[in-house]
């Protein structure tokens, strides 16, 4: 599937139907703050969204109950890679150092993000 960047409001549908994973129209419209929008701005979204394949629907009688197709990791992946290549020079390590330079990480996240670095040398390590 080609992943193109969701816009606003497509992304916003997609987080609702991530997290609930199936819903009918009225659990997604539920889950936008006031003031809601239109039933109708919805069900035309949606109905783009399952043109563009990024989510399905079964039928119960009259109604949709919809679920996404396009997965959050794999959505989340293909962004972030295109910001590494756009804005990075496709480097990752470029990437995690302007991160971990700019972002005010707790110690703790420090030490979680340590942890996920030595488990991943550890496996390419083991792959080696």
């Amino acid at each position: 599937m080609d992943i193109k960047q969701l816009n606003k409001s497509e992304l916003q549908i997609m987080k609702y139907l991530w997290n609930l994973e199936k819903g009918f129209m009225k659990d997604v419209v539920e889950k936008f703050p006031e003031p809601k929008p239109a039933y109708t701005t919805i069900s035309t979204l949606l109905k783009r969204m399952v043109d563009k394949n990024y989510i399905g629907f079964e039928r119960l009688g009259r109604d949709k109950v919809y679920y996404p197709i396009l997965k959050k990791n794999e959505y989340f992946t293909k962004q972030v890679n295109g910001m590494i290549q756009h804005f990075f020079n496709d480097s990752k390590a470029q990437f995690a150092s302007f991160f971990t330079k700019n972002a005010d990480l707790s110690v703790e996240e420090i030490r979680e993000l340590q942890e996920l670095l030595k488990e991943k040398m550890n496996l390419k390590k083991a792959n080696d």
